[in-house]
Parts: C-alpha cells; sequence; structure tokens
C-alpha cells in the first residue's frame, strides 16, 4: 500500500485514498483467485487417481489444526489434513491416516476424489452406514500465509468402503474456519467460526443443524442469550442438547490495532421437542468445582459417562508489542451431569502415594492439608536446544479437592489399602507426560484419551510437534508414549528479507502440501504438468491464455461443477492458465 502525501486535502485526499483502496482490492482480488487455481490444480491432480491405495507408514509429519477422529466400530483412530508452518512458508495437507490401536501402527490411505488441503476444519464420526466421517469448512492458506480461503464445504468419508463424496446442499453455513461441529442425535450442529480476508475479519456466533437423514442444513434461530461471536471453543453433545465451553475472538481497537479475547465462559444449547420439531434456546451456565484458569488453544473431548477432559492450552499477556505466552499441560475433567469441574490428577508411582498416607497417619495431616489447599503449583524448567534457543516451559498443577477425582475420596482410600501390601518396583520410574502445548489434536477409544502433537512457541520460534500419548481414563495413572519427538531437532527457516526469492519459492512450497516425499511429490507434478498444453517458445502470457482458453476453461468446470457460474469459471480459468505459464 502507498502512503497518502500530507499536501493533499479535501477532495483530493479522499479521491487518492478511494484510488487506493481500490486497488487493494483489486490485489486482494487476484490473489485469492490465484488460491482458488491452486486448490482447483490440486483437486485435478487428485482426479487422475482411480483407486484406492494403502501403505503402511511412519506416524503423520508434525501438523496442527488436522482432526484426529475416532473409528465407530474399530479399534482405529482417523487423521485427515492440517497445516505446518517451518518459519517461512506454510504446508496445507489432505492426507489421510489411520491408526490402528492394537497394533500401534500406521496406515496412510489414498483415496481417490478428496477434498482439497486444509485446516482449522470440523470433522464428525457417526455411527451409519457402516461408519461415516464427515467433514465441513476449514481455510487454505497461501504460502507466505498473507491470503486466505475459507471453505464452505461438505464432504463424507465412507469409512466402509474408503470413498470419499461431496454433500452439494444448500443452506449451509458460510465460508468459515475455527468453527465447531458435534454430533447431536441425528443433526450435525455447528457453531461459531470466523473469516479472514486481506483487510477485515469477522466472528460468528450463528448456529446451524445438519440432518443426517435429509440431508439438508438449517439455520436456527435458538431463544435467550446466545454466546458472543468467537472461535476455537469447545463443544460436547449432551442428551439435553450441546454445552459450549471458552473460545477466542478479537475486536479491532482502532485501525491497525487488534486486541484478542480470551473466553471462558458457559453456554448451553437445549433442545426441547420430538425430533423434526425441536425448539432450541440458549442458557448460560455456572459450573461449580475447580474450574481451569482461562485460556486458548486447548483441547477437550468426551469420555465415559458423560465425563469431558480438558488438556492443556494457553494464555498470552500482551505488553506493548512483546507477548509472553504460558502453555499448560495441566489436565481437567468435567462433568457434564453434575455441571462441576475437577482437577484430574494422576495418581502417579505407588511410593508417592506411600509417602503422602504416612505423612497422614505420623501427625502430619495438617501440613498435608495445607498442601493441597494451596491451590494450583507452578513449575518451570528450562530446555537449550542445538542452536543455544533457551526454551521456558511453565507447568501448572492443579491444586486436588477433598473427595475429588475420577473415582472419589472413598475409593481412592480403599484402593490406597491395598496398595500399601504391594511392594516399590515402581518407586525409580520417570515421569511420563506430555510437554506444555496447545492445539494438540484429542479423541478417546477404548476408554483411553489419545493425544496427538500440538504446538508452542519460544520468542518468535514455532515447535509443531507430532508426538502421540494415550491415558487410561478408568486407571488415570500415568501417561504412555506412543511416539516420541525432541522438538529440538525441528528445523526452523528465519524469513528471508528477499521478497523476490520468497515468491519465486511459494508454489514450490505449496506443491509440498500433499505430504510425503518432497521429491517424489515433485517427480509426480512434472509427470501431470506435461499433460497441460505446453507453453510454446517465446509465446507472451496473454497469447498463451488465448490458445489454451478452452483447455482450462473445461478443466475449471470439471473442477468447480456445472452449478457455477461461466464468469467465475472464466476466473479460475485464467488464474490456472496464469500459474502454470509462470512456472515454466
Amino acid at each position: 500500500m502507498g502512503k497518502k502525501k500530507n499536501d493533499k486535502k479535501g477532495k483530493g485526499a479522499e479521491k487518492t485514498a478511494a484510488k487506493m483502496e481500490k486497488k487493494v482490492s483489486k490485489r486482494s482480488k487476484r490473489e485469492e483467485e490465484d488460491l482458488e487455481a491452486l486448490i482447483a490444480e490440486f483437486q485435478s491432480l487428485d482426479a487422475r487417481k482411480t483407486q484406492v491405495v494403502e501403505t503402511a507408514c511412519p506416524p503423520p509429519s508434525p501438523r496442527l489444526q488436522a482432526s484426529l477422529s475416532a473409528h465407530p466400530d474399530k479399534d482405529e483412530l482417523v487423521l485427515f489434513g492440517g497445516e505446518f508452518f517451518n518459519g517461512k512458508r506454510t504446508f496445507l495437507y489432505n492426507d489421510l491416516f489411520f491408526y490402528n490401536i492394537r497394533k500401534n501402527s500406521w496406515l496412510k490411505a489414498e483415496i481417490p476424489n478428496p477434498p482439497p488441503p486444509r485446516c482449522s476444519h470440523q470433522a464428525v464420526v457417526v455411527p451409519q452406514g457402516g461408519g461415516q466421517l464427515w467433514i465441513f469448512g476449514g481455510e487454505f492458506a497461501s504460502p507466505n500465509a498473507e491470503q486466505f480461503y475459507h471453505y464452505k464445504d461438505l464432504w463424507v468419508l465412507h469409512l466402509s468402503t474408503h470413498t470419499w463424496e461431496n454433500i452439494k446442499a444448500p443452506g449451509g453455513p458460510s465460508g468459515r474456519s475455527g468453527h465447531r461441529m458435534v454430533l447431536s442425535k441425528k443433526q450435525l450442529i455447528v457453531f461459531g467460526g470466523f473469516h479472514e480476508s486481506a483487510r477485515d475479519f469477522i466472528y460468528y456466533n450463528d448456529v446451524f443443524s445438519f440432518s443426517l437423514e435429509t440431508f439438508s442444513w438449517c439455520r436456527l434461530s435458538p431463544s435467550g442469550t446466545a454466546p458472543s461471536p468467537r472461535s476455537a471453543c469447545q463443544m460436547v453433545s449432551t442428551p439435553d442438547g450441546v454445552i459450549v465451553y471458552g473460545g477466542y475472538s478479537k475486536t479491532r481497537v482502532k485501525k491497525d490495532v487488534e486486541k484478542g479475547a480470551v473466553h471462558a465462559d458457559m453456554f448451553l444449547l437445549k433442545r426441547d421437542g420430538k425430533d423434526g420439531q425441536e425448539k432450541w434456546s440458549w442458557s448460560r451456565l455456572s459450573p461449580s468445582g475447580n474450574k481451569p484458569p482461562p485460556r486458548s488453544g486447548f483441547s477437550l473431548v468426551v469420555g465415559a459417562a458423560g465425563r469431558a477432559v480438558l488438556f492443556g492450552g494457553v494464555t498470552d499477556e500482551e505488553e506493548e508489542e512483546d507477548m509472553d505466552s504460558d502453555f499448560y499441560n495441566d489436565l481437567y475433567l468435567y462433568d457434564t451431569v453434575k455441571n462441576r469441574w475437577f482437577p484430574g490428577l494422576l495418581r502417579g508411582s505407588k511410593s508417592e502415594k506411600k509417602k503422602r498416607r504416612r505423612g497422614r497417619k505420623g501427625g502430619e495431616g495438617e501440613e498435608a492439608k495445607e498442601e493441597e489447599a494451596a491451590g494450583p503449583a507452578e513449575v518451570i524448567r528450562e530446555v537449550v536446544s542445538e542452536d543455544g534457543t533457551v526454551m521456558t516451559i511453565k507447568e501448572m498443577i492443579p491444586a486436588a479437592q477433598e473427595g475429588e477425582g475420577p473415582g472419589g475420596g472413598e475409593e481412592e482410600e480403599e484402593e490406597e489399602e491395598e496398595e500399601e501390601e504391594d511392594d516399590d518396583a515402581s518407586a525409580c520410574r520417570p515421569l511420563v507426560e506430555p510437554c506444555p502445548r496447545s492445539s494438540a489434536l484429542a479423541t478417546v477409544r477404548l476408554g483411553k484419551l489419545f493425544l496427538y502433537g500440538g504446538m508452542f512457541e519460544v520468542g518468535s520460534r514455532q515447535f509443531t510437534l507430532n508426538d502421540f500419548y494415550s491415558l487410561d481414563l478408568h486407571k488415570m495413572d500415568q501417561w504412555e508414549v506412543l511416539v516420541e519427538m525432541d522438538p529440538k531437532t525441528q528445523e526452523w527457516l528465519e524469513e528471508s528479507e528477499d521478497e523476490d526469492e520468497d515468491e519465486d519459492d511459494e508454489e514450490e512450497g505449496v506443491k509440498g502440501a500433499e505430504g510425503g516425499d518432497e521429491s517424489e511429490e515433485e517427480s509426480e507434478s512434472d509427470e501431470d504438468e506435461e499433460e497441460h498444453p505446453a507453453v510454446q517458445e517465446g509465446e507472451s502470457l496473454a497469447d498463451y491464455q488465448t490458445r489454451t482458453q478452452r483447455y482450462w476453461t473445461g478443466l475449471a468446470r470439471t473442477n468447480m461443477g456445472a452449478e457455477a457460474k461461466d464468469k467465475k469459471v472464466c476466473k479460475v480459468a485464467t488464474a490456472m492458465a496464469k500459474v502454470f505459464y509462470e512456472e515454466q
């Protein structure tokens, strides 16, 4: 953007500003069309795949804002999509992985005609039809993460046949990411989210339902006071309706100044009436117990007996131009029936419990009670990476409440009496737990909490994780490590000051978005490019676009569908031709 000259006043200044705004708007529109062209190009590449290919593979690469879901019938987890930022470029994925819980093994499934690459979407598994994975919305970002394309499409993966299907149903939510979606009876409920463009952003608090029987969208109009617009909240389905907790939003305080807000409130979207004739209403909940401190980026999943499990998150403290982030790895449990929070404390090794019990029996009960009532304890540790970066990690250990815990006070005492007769074999066992993080993927299957990846920051450096843990929610004894990762070994590229170099590398960065070996992707893309009309020697962009207009228009129409407007198809076709021409 240019700057207005000081001598411009009155109408002259207004005209200058108007011209500038128009110029920026056109540039932003062109960049969005380029994103649409890249998305269409991905779809054309995927359309060439005609059969399902499944291969054993190592764990998925580090990524954020993917989806991790538990198969409704099999002992499997399903991971789809996500993004990765290496300090210089953003990579988007649409790969699909299956994790076999019993065998502790990963499988990559390449299925024809998948959704285009995305992150910050929502995925919900339903048992009907042999098991289905429903995906709505999300976003695609340019390699420099300055432009975003927000999806409003709806997809279903038929788990029994391993086939993707794009569901075209009118009246659904607008394009967005950071929204939340849950299964409530025979409906998918979508709430909130945000949409960000080059110049503005908007947060939503609207509610939509999608019927799994009629395959139709309906915008709900609940009575009562709704939650404020937000993204990144968490939703829990209950027999009475849907609980919405927390979230994040930002507002523009003044030009070029934005302020973020972390929400810690809780609401119930209640359903009344028979199926098909429901009446919905909002009401605010005030849970009791030991509540988690306000935070964003936490994970929340539902376990057995209507008990939700919260893990981790981050709080940001803004001071002028600096921002301090505290990451968590604590656990909290929320009883949806009693509307009560309590800390999810791990029982740990038997020797530690014996020490606490002997302290109480030896007349030190008052001291033990004082320690338990002292509130959350803060543990700080520092890790030095190979490049000399010092990572300071804060861990919050929540205080226990009397009688609270997975099994209650009386059961705890009975178990301790039985354990007192056991040996001290586990006394030297080191404490294993996920490091503090936000945005971890979480799901529950076979009574276990599965936790994949996440991220934490040190200064301007971001560490994206792909470690994998499980925790038995019945025993609540200790974390089990399924996949290890050393964050210090992750490569981080500082941003280049040479913008021309960045622009030249953009297309190469996006092509890595489908995951897998980069050299294989490059060779595959080279083969695919040869099938497009070749650029003749000395041919200008305009001449190339004119000569190949029919081809690119047909390709764009194939990818966008018959219902797309001709004008829109022509724009995408022109952008696709430009992208291909500039690659040569």
